[in-house]
């Protein structure tokens, strides 16, 4: 099959204050704040590692309906980030971040390998009630 991967993401948001605070106490990089701001851009991104985004449609933006998925509301999402560390890692960055896990560390398994590679995960949820899981694959 010739897709390689996700190039980006959207989904919709509330409360883009509240939302960016969020994501970059976090430590997530936000790409196109300035010009969202600004009004030449009605959307800002979430920069997922060098390849992927987030594409954050903030409150009162709506795309015409047929380039929208049906159920796209605040709260509609539901994520896994592979994480380049440890376990140990992902809490301390949640504790500097203040926020609490929902659930984990717990044995999961992603996609890496078909399924075959062990994993751990953190599952946190943002103001909007977005799932976030932090994956960490095991070490072989």
């Amino acid at each position: 099959m010739p897709v390689t991967g996700f190039d980006h993401v959207s989904y919709p948001t509330d409360d883009s204050e509240r939302f960016l605070e969020f994501y970059k106490r976090l430590g997530f990089k936000v790409l196109g704040e300035e010009r969202w701001r600004s009004g030449k851009s009605p959307i800002f991104s979430i920069q997922i590692g060098d390849a992927s985004m987030i594409n954050v449609h903030p409150g009162g933006f709506r795309p015409p309906a047929h380039l929208r998925g049906r159920g796209a509301r605040p709260g509609c999402a539901d994520f896994c980030f592979v994480w380049d560390g440890t376990v140990e890692d992902v809490l301390a960055m949640l504790d500097r971040a203040g926020v609490q896990p929902v659930e984990g560390p717990v044995p999961r398994r992603g996609g890496r390998g078909a399924g075959a590679v062990p994993s751990q995960s953190v599952y946190i949820q943002d103001p909007d009630g977005n799932l976030l899981e932090f994956m960490v694959y095991d070490s072989q």
